[in-house]
Parts: C-alpha cells; sequence; structure tokens
C-alpha cells in the first residue's frame, strides 16, 4: 500500500490486506500507520489501518458525516465537535479517535446526530449565512455545505458580531473577524503546513479572533502571503481580494444595497427555515459554473512542480485552488498563489515587430513568419548551418523545447542549441551522471521529508523553493528531522537549522573531500555498499590524499573541530538528504563541487533508498525539462548523445534527415562566436540573457552583431531592444503541455484561457516556421509532440497525455508500460554494470577572486516574491507594492566600514560593468 505521491515501495502486509489504497491528498508526510483491521461503520466492515484517523476511514466508506475543522492535510484540530459520533457507547470526536481493532461505530444515532447539531450551532453563532450573496458561495464552502448535511432548519443561536474591523491591509486577502467561525484551520495550516508562524488565536480575549503576529495589521505583519490560510479557510472568513465583487451573480452590489439583502435574509430566516434558503443558494452557485472556470495548471515559477486549479471567468483570475498537486498539495508561496496578473498585463506584446533602422513596425503573422523562414534560409545557404543557433525557455513546455532542438537540428541541421540550464542545472547533471548515471534528483519531496537529516549547500530553500521548504521546517519542527545548512549568506533555513555554517567562498568543494576522506580514514564509511554498488574507491581514495582537516579548517574559515563534528553527525543519521542550487552550481567549479556532493552520498551509502539521495533543486518550472528535451547542443531527448551512431540513426529514421554528430555551441560560445563573426543568427525563446548573463556588455555586443536576431515573447523585454525580429509568444495559462520539475515528475497544464488576440502559442509558431521552409510538421496539440518524445528517446518511452490526464503525474524514467520511477536507483546505478562511480573530481577555484581593486565578493541570490529578473513578478502589482525594486544587501561590517545606511543609493562595479541600486544592511 502506498499513499498518493509517496515514493516508498509497495508493503504487502499479510495475506488478508485488502485491496483499497489510502488516498491521503498530497501534503505533508503522514505518519506511518499500523497494520489492516476491520471496523464496523454503521454496520458494514470497512478495512482500516491501525491507528490512522477514525474519520478517514469512514470518509473513506462514502458515509456523509460533518466535519468543519477537519482537513486531511491538516491532520485532527479538534475545535468544532461536528464528527462525534458514537463507538462502544460512548460520543468521541472521529477526528482526534485512532483507529483500533474492532472499533463500531455508529454516526446516525439520536446522541451524535444531537451533538453534531449542537456543535455546528456553535459555530455558526459566529458567522452570518448570507449564502446567495456570498463570493464564497461557490459549491466547496464547508460551513455552508455542513449545514446541508444536518438539514437544520433553524439557527438557534443568535449571531454575535465581534465588533472588530475587516482587514484590508494585505494587498492579495482580507480577513472578516465577523464570518471567522474561530475553527482554527488557518492558525494550523500557518504553524505547521507553512511554518511561518504567524498566526494565532488568544482564546483568554473578551472576543477571541484571528491574530497576526499577536495582533498587527496582515500587511505589517510576518505574514509571506503564501495563501495558506486563504486555501483551508472553511467559509469566508479569509477570501482572496480577487474573488470580493467578482465571484457571484449578486455580489457586486454596492455596499448599502448588499447590506440590506444580508438583512433581508436573514429575516427570512426564522419563518421559512434555512433550507429553503440554502436553495436559493445552490441555485446561484450552480449558475456560476456557467460563467467560472476551474482549469488545472502547473506553477510557472520555480522547479518545486506546485499543481491547482485557477478559477477563471473570461480572463480575469479568481483565485488559485491548491488541493490535489503531488508536490503541493494545499501548499503554495506569494508567487504560485497571486503572482499571475502579469498575464494580463498592459505590457504584453499583441503584434509581431520587425526592425526598420531604429524602430520597429508592426507586422501580421504571415509576413513575419515568412521573414523568419525565409532569413534563416538565406543565412543557411550563405553560411552553413552552423552559422544558426537557438536558445529554448526554461519557462516553456516540454514540447516546446524538443521543438526548438528538432528546428536546429532537423530543419536547419546544426547542434547549435542550448538552453539556460547551462549556468544553473548543468554542473549539477554533469556531477550526477559521472558519479549515478542520471542528471536529476534522487527522489521526491517525500523523500526529502523522510530523511533523518537533511543538508542544504548554497541554497536559499525558504525563499527559492519555498513550498519544499515548509515540508523541510515541519519535518523539523514535529522533530522528525535535523538540518544542516552551508552557505554564505544567514536566510531563514540558516536560522532554522540545527547547524548552520558560513564558508569562506570557493571552499564547498574542498570541505566535502575532505569529510569524505575523514568518514573513509575513521571506519565511518558505508563499507558494505560502497563494495556491492560502487567501483572506483581506490583511485577516489587517492584523490582525496591533500583533503586533511586542517586543510579544509583553513580553505573554509571552520574549526578542525567542526569539520570532524560534521562529518561525524553525516555519518551518524541512517537516512541522508544533500539538496544545493545556485550557490554550488553558478560558481565556477559547480560540477567538480557537484561531484563532491554525490561522492560523499555514495561514502555513506544514502542512495537508493527513501530518505536519501541527491537534491540539486532546479530554479526554473521547467529548466530540467528543457533539458530532458534535448535542447543541449551534444544530446537529444532523453540524454542521448549526437556522437551515439544509434541514436542518430533513431532519430534520421523519424526525422528523414540527417543529425550531425558533432557537438554544437552553448550559450556563452555563441556570444562569443557572433562576435568573432562565425555565428551569423539566434533564435531566443523567453529568456532575458541581457540582463541575467554574467557579462552583460560582452553579451550585447553578441547580440549587436548578427544578422538575424529572432527573440520570442510576451513582452517587449531588455534584451528584445536588440532583436531584428519579435514574436509575441504565450504563457502557461494559455496553453497546454507538460512541465518537468525538480522532482523530475512530468505534469500536464491546461489553457485557462484563450490565447491573448495577436499572440500564438510557442509550439505553434516554430511549426509554421518549420512549415515555411519545406518539412511538414503537423502536431495537432502537444500531445502529439509528446507521444514523438516517447517514440524516439527511451526514458520517456512510457510518457503519454492519456497516463497524464488531470493530476495523475510520471517521474522519468518511464517504462514503456507506464511504470515511472519516483525513487532512483533501487534496482541499480544508470551504469552498464548497475554500479555507481566515485569519481576523482578536481579543484577549481574562483576566476575573479576579490583583490586590490575590486575587493569584495558578490553573491548574487533570489527573494521570495520575486522571479529572476522580475519580467513576470514585477507586473504583479501586490508584489511590487510589497517589494518594489531590487537591492543589494550589506554585511554590517562593511556598511560600517563604508558609510553606508540602508536606502542610501550605491554603485557595485566590476572590470565589466557597474549597476546602481539602493543597500540594505541588517543593522539599518
Amino acid at each position: 500500500m502506498t499513499h498518493a505521491g509517496d515514493s516508498s515501495p509497495t508493503n504487502n502486509i499479510g495475506p488478508k490486506e485488502p485491496t483499497v489504497q489510502l488516498l491521503f491528498p498530497p501534503g505533508p508526510l503522514h505518519p506511518k500507520s499500523g497494520e489492516w483491521t476491520e471496523v464496523q461503520i454503521d454496520g458494514v466492515a470497512h478495512p482500516a489501518q491501525l491507528g490512522e484517523p477514525l474519520l478517514d476511514v469512514i470518509n473513506r466508506s462514502g458515509t456523509e458525516l460533518a466535519q468543519v475543522c477537519y482537513h486531511p492535510q491538516l491532520g485532527a484540530i479538534q475545535s468544532c465537535d461536528t464528527c462525534t459520533v458514537e463507538v462502544d457507547g460512548h460520543l468521541i470526536r472521529a477526528c482526534g479517535t485512532k483507529v483500533q481493532a474492532g472499533q463500531v461505530v455508529r454516526t446516525q444515532t439520536e446522541a451524535a446526530r444531537a451533538a453534531q447539531r449542537d456543535a455546528y450551532d456553535r459555530l455558526i453563532a459566529n458567522h452570518v449565512l448570507y449564502c446567495t450573496v456570498c463570493d464564497n458561495n461557490n459549491g466547496n464552502c464547508v460551513v455552508h455545505n455542513t449545514l446541508s448535511t444536518l438539514r437544520l432548519q433553524h439557527q438557534h443561536r443568535p449571531y454575535q458580531p465581534k465588533g472588530v474591523p475587516k482587514d484590508f491591509s494585505n494587498p492579495f486577502y482580507r480577513y472578516d473577524p465577523d464570518q471567522c467561525i474561530l475553527c482554527g484551520r488557518c492558525v494550523e495550516a500557518c504553524q505547521n503546513v507553512q511554518v511561518n508562524e504567524t498566526l494565532s488565536i488568544d482564546w483568554e480575549a473578551e472576543q477571541p479572533v484571528v491574530l497576526w503576529d499577536g495582533g498587527a495589521p496582515i500587511g505589517d505583519s510576518s505574514c509571506v502571503s503564501c495563501g495558506h490560510c486563504v486555501t483551508v479557510c472553511p467559509c469566508n472568513a479569509l477570501m482572496e481580494t480577487s474573488m470580493l465583487g467578482e465571484a457571484g451573480l449578486m455580489t457586486d452590489l454596492p455596499l448599502p444595497v448588499f447590506n440590506a439583502a444580508v438583512e433581508a435574509v436573514k429575516t427570512v430566516e426564522p419563518s421559512s427555515g434555512l433550507e429553503a434558503i440554502l436553495q436559493i443558494s445552490d441555485i446561484e452557485s450552480q449558475a456560476r459554473e456557467g460563467y467560472i472556470q476551474k482549469t488545472k495548471t502547473v506553477c510557472t515559477y520555480c522547479g518545486v512542480g506546485c499543481s491547482f486549479d485557477i478559477w477563471t471567468k473570461g480572463r480575469h483570475i479568481l483565485k488559485v485552488e491548491p488541493q490535489y498537486g503531488a508536490a503541493n498539495g494545499i501548499s503554495t508561496c506569494v508567487k504560485g498563489k497571486f503572482g499571475w496578473d502579469y498575464v494580463n498585463s498592459e505590457d504584453r506584446l499583441t503584434s509581431p515587430l520587425i526592425r526598420e533602422g531604429n524602430h520597429f513596425r508592426e507586422v501580421g503573422w504571415d509576413e513575419a513568419l515568412d521573414y523568419v523562414a525565409r532569413r534563416m534560409t538565406d543565412i543557411r545557404a550563405q553560411y552553413g548551418a552552423n552559422a544558426l543557433s537557438f536558445i529554448a525557455s526554461s519557462k516553456c513546455t516540454n514540447e516546446e523545447a524538443f521543438l526548438v532542438q528538432k528546428m536546429a537540428r532537423q530543419v536547419i541541421g546544426t547542434n547549435n542549441v542550448d538552453n539556460c540550464s547551462r549556468y544553473c542545472q548543468s554542473p549539477a547533471t554533469v556531477g550526477l551522471v559521472r558519479t549515478v548515471g542520471y542528471g536529476g534528483d534522487s527522489g521526491t519531496i517525500k523523500d526529502l521529508e523522510q530523511a533523518d537529516l537533511i543538508i542544504g549547500i548554497g541554497t536559499n530553500t525558504a525563499e527559492s523553493h519555498p513550498v519544499l521548504a515548509t515540508r523541510l521546517k515541519r519535518a523539523q519542527k514535529l522533530g522528525r528531522q535535523k538540518i544542516i545548512m552551508v552557505d554564505l549568506r544567514e536566510h531563514e533555513m540558516a536560522r532554522r537549522a540545527d547547524l548552520f555554517l558560513q564558508p569562506k567562498p570557493a571552499s564547498d568543494f574542498i570541505w566535502l573531500s575532505a569529510v569524505s576522506r575523514y568518514i573513509l580514514d575513521n571506519g565511518l564509511a558505508a563499507e558494505e555498499f560502497l563494495a556491492e554498488h560502487t567501483i572506483g574507491l581506490d583511485e577516489y581514495r587517492a584523490s582525496l590524499e591533500g583533503y586533511t582537516l586542517e586543510y579544509a579548517a583553513e580553505a573554509t574559515g571552520w574549526s578542525v573541530e567542526t569539520l570532524r563534528d560534521l562529518a561525524e553527525m553525516i555519518a551518524a543519521h541512517e537516512r541522508v538528504c544533500i539538496m544545493w542550487a545556485m550557490g554550488v552550481t553558478q560558481q565556477c567549479g559547480g560540477s567538480e563541487t557537484s561531484t563532491a556532493i554525490s561522492n560523499l552520498l555514495l561514502v555513506t551509502g544514502n542512495y537508493a533508498r527513501p530518505g536519501t539521495g541527491a537534491y540539486p533543486l532546479r530554479g526554473h518550472n521547467n529548466v530540467q525539462g528543457t533539458s530532458d528535451m534535448g535542447a543541449m547542443p551534444d544530446q537529444v531527448s532523453g540524454y542521448q548523445k549526437v556522437a551515439d551512431p544509434e541514436v542518430r540513426a533513431r532519430f534520421e529514421a523519424e526525422w528523414g534527415t540527417p543529425i550531425s554528430p558533432e557537438r554544437g555551441l552553448d550559450n556563452s560560445q555563441m556570444v562569443d562566436a557572433a562576435i568573432d563573426g562565425r555565428l551569423k543568427a539566434m533564435w531566443l525563446t523567453g529568456e532575458e540573457m541581457s540582463l541575467t548573463d554574467a557579462d552583460v556588455n560582452h553579451l550585447i555586443k553578441g547580440y549587436e552583431a548578427l544578422e538575424l536576431f529572432v527573440v520570442q515573447d510576451l513582452y517587449f523585454t531588455n534584451t528584445a531592444r536588440y532583436a531584428d525580429v519579435i514574436l509575441p509568444a504565450t504563457p502557461s495559462l494559455e496553453k497546454e503541455g507538460t512541465f518537468t520539475s525538480t522532482e523530475r515528475r512530468i505534469q500536464r497544464l491546461y489553457a485557462a484561457m484563450d490565447p491573448l488576440p495577436g499572440t500564438m502559442p510557442d509550439w505553434q509558431i516554430y511549426q509554421e516556421v518549420a512549415r515555411r521552409m519545406g518539412f511538414e510538421w503537423n502536431y495537432s496539440y502537444p500531445g502529439d509532440i509528446m507521444d514523438e518524445v516517447a517514440r524516439l528517446s527511451p526514458m520517456f518511452a512510457g510518457v503519454s497525455y492519456s497516463r497524464l490526464q488531470g493530476y495523475d503525474t510520471l517521474c522519468w524514467p518511464v517504462a514503456a508500460d507506464g511504470t515511472d520511477t519516483p525513487l532512483l536507483y533501487t534496482e541499480g546505478f544508470n551504469f552498464a554494470d548497475g554500479k555507481a562511480r566515485l569519481y576523482p573530481a578536481e579543484y577549481v577555484g574562483r576566476s575573479d577572486a576579490p583583490a586590490a581593486e575590486y575587493d569584495l565578493h558578490l553573491n548574487s541570490g533570489r527573494m521570495l516574491e520575486h522571479f529572476h529578473e522580475g519580467n513576470m513578478t514585477f507586473r504583479v502589482p501586490g508584489i511590487t507594492a510589497k517589494t518594489p525594486d531590487a537591492f543589494v544587501e550589506i554585511s554590517p561590517e562593511l556598511a560600517a566600514e563604508r558609510g553606508v545606511d540602508t536606502g542610501d543609493w550605491v554603485r557595485v562595479v566590476s572590470k565589466n560593468g557597474a549597476l546602481r541600486l539602493r543597500a540594505w544592511s541588517p543593522n539599518g
């Protein structure tokens, strides 16, 4: 038996195990339940596991039972009593009662029904029932639906206003105390799912209400706008401001009319009874189905891969409703929950543009596509196929990334194709392919939750991958996990860590190697694992000869004792995961440091078991998938080498054209080749390289040297300024496709709205240009493209849209029969002999260490509210209001030395350029 989304192996307990799956919604890790038994529910036997909540069994049985405060992803709060049942003659809460063998449960006895109704009556003394004119009357309001379940006719306890005003101080949601039933769901979600620990209820107060930081306005509190509280609220007390006055047929009434309508409903209730009023509200709720569309999508920000329903009314985005996502369940961050206004930004391009001198001319699609096809044909004819290049987007779909590399290889005949993983993903991929064979996370977020020890290196997880961080914070808070953070900067995860270490820059490889050597030298290694599952130990030992604890102490600035304690702490834990991000991969030697991480995991035997492994956290929503699909200069889809004759033969047979065996140019090489005249054309999709590359002045020189520069994007970006042709594409909400998350999890997204007039999905743009260049691309929808990927790529042989319906997911590799692999290496490592390689990596230091003239180390990073260069999030007014600009954070010591105060404008200067921005220092 497995929980939905769990990567643990099947657990067959005894010959009488029932054929039933525990379909817990995805979310925080559920504790393991016990052996199977049976319980009697209203006279019928049902399978149950010892120790699981009795209410879960009742719900699984299909028995209708009221439950307001309970949520399967939150657990038992036990604040409302509406789930009261009778067990062995005693009234108990079904949510807080664990299954025991032989229980006899009766849900509809007179005593149980009376207790349920009385409990509900106490709740609605806090709540005005005006469902017909409520924006939350959407068929999923727990308070409304419980009233129907209990079939109450009248409210016996009078409603008691709380006398506390509504709080609209957060730009994304509001709190209405007079509608709050004080169930505690929001508090539980904040305290123990998000673990931001902002919300509470002061039950000693004369009038209890939900408090932010003990009573601050929401907008002034430590709330990070993750949206958990809004998602789990069982009524309209917490609601998205984008819903207000928009969701219902009559919810946009002027306030005096609205208040009068509420009063009219309350006046009628004593004579008509609640059932009649609910029938009217049910009709109104059903009417909403005609104009509110609910579409499953996948988040377009970081690589965690959150998925959820997005509610739209035309192009108006009402809300994001997370529940069933394999990676996130009810969880979101501020961007995933509220950061979608960029889709309707006035800045959206709505017509192709062609450069004429120093200006751009709006043109129709046929003219733009004809122009691109003709110019690429001419350049290929004059200079050869390798004079053209393509860069795929880490924000586009898998299918679109596949077509970018197909355009390069089939239509043009070059391997000059790459994507932004060159800067962030490729180093980790290299390190893992060298050692264990696959360039991706060893397991899933469930495995990270199950680890006894998490080591984070160069990752600001709570801001870069916030939903993943919530899982680790929860596991640590509940005592299931220890956390070690190694990073240059102190951040939230560093402050929460059981051990936080700040190394000197560029020393991660050194301490990793020294710790590995200490573990090997002192009998702490997983000797049996090494003997059975690895090769290359002797050569690897020899490569560690110079990496003593003393040498590592000098390099890192730590003490020898600290390094020794670190090594022994790692060796002492049974299940260890290491996660790392751009603090490793965007440094010189990122591939070597990633290799050292994997070597350490092998030395300690931390692969191929639940709760172990390597987790290079992917930055963009589909940076994993873009590389998976072959948008790289030396590999086609499924990481198959173009130098392999068998691989080329398979693609040549499918595409009807020869494939070059020679490695193409990567991103950086393309720029150099443009400057020296070898590269004449570039087609760049959805990347703001002119703001994010390390040496943008050099990059711009390359752009300006091109004869044809095609930019495909949502907006007139900074990079688009240098284009010859600009093609307006569509965001994820306007198209179908799949994304692949950091878990290697492939998920479908569906179009929530039509493409903005004048724009076109990326895959259709590529197809139209290919057709104009003489190739019969006839994909009717992205599923056809994925079918081609599956035919050509053994890693994706069993991937199909029929297996990815709705919230169904697949973690690659996927066998032809559809069997996927959430946890890698359980059947051996991805080499012919099934054994991992201990790889003797070599240290690579900094290329530009601080010196006399440029004496500071700049460590770039991400922040919670914004993503990357901000092209999307700076077009979300609520986010911009909270975090209006970028800034440079300066240590208190440096700020004092240079006389810089928070808010001062400073110039940060390197040998390649300079930028001007405001300063922020922890000491103000």
